[in-house]
């Protein structure tokens, strides 16, 4: 698929560390990747997350949703897409398909996920997103289903 904005994926190999005692991914590793496709997904649609919160704004998780569909093992090549959903002027949310990518270039589907962010300021107070990083999320923000 060619590159989309609202839209990104990040591949890695499943690390040795994120293995339970059953030898496969423990599950909250799930969320950590998809924060990985998020972040990439912000640095691409605007600037890295380490600016966004340097310039003062936090993106505080305050909801997430996690269907797992099978199991990932130690080094398997996982592929991470994260879309941006939904923008409104405190919060925005993002999904996520995370995918095993087998070798004859096929995937399994490992989990789907949702995200929901709300800005804070560094007191923990709600805040609005800054005027140019909610347009950035708008402009690149899936469609409303019909």
């Amino acid at each position: 698929m060619p590159p989309s904005p609202q839209w990104c994926t990040v591949e890695f190999r499943a690390r040795y560390s994120e293995t339970d005692q059953m030898g496969i991914i423990y599950h909250p590793n799930y969320l950590t990747w998809c924060e990985m496709g998020r972040t990439e997904l912000i640095r691409q649609l605007w600037k890295p997350y380490s600016q966004v919160e340097r310039d003062g704004v936090l993106l505080a998780v305050t909801d997430a949703t996690l269907r797992y569909h099978a199991s990932a093992r130690y080094e398997d090549l996982v592929r991470v897409t994260a879309t941006l959903e939904q923008v409104r002027s405190r919060a925005v949310s993002f999904t996520y398909l995370v995918e095993r990518v087998e070798d004859d270039g096929t995937t399994t589907r490992l989990c789907t996920a949702r995200t929901g962010l709300t800005a804070i300021d560094r007191a923990g107070a709600p805040r609005k997103l800054p005027a140019d990083l909610l347009d950035a999320f708008r402009r690149a923000a899936a469609p409303e289903p019909v």
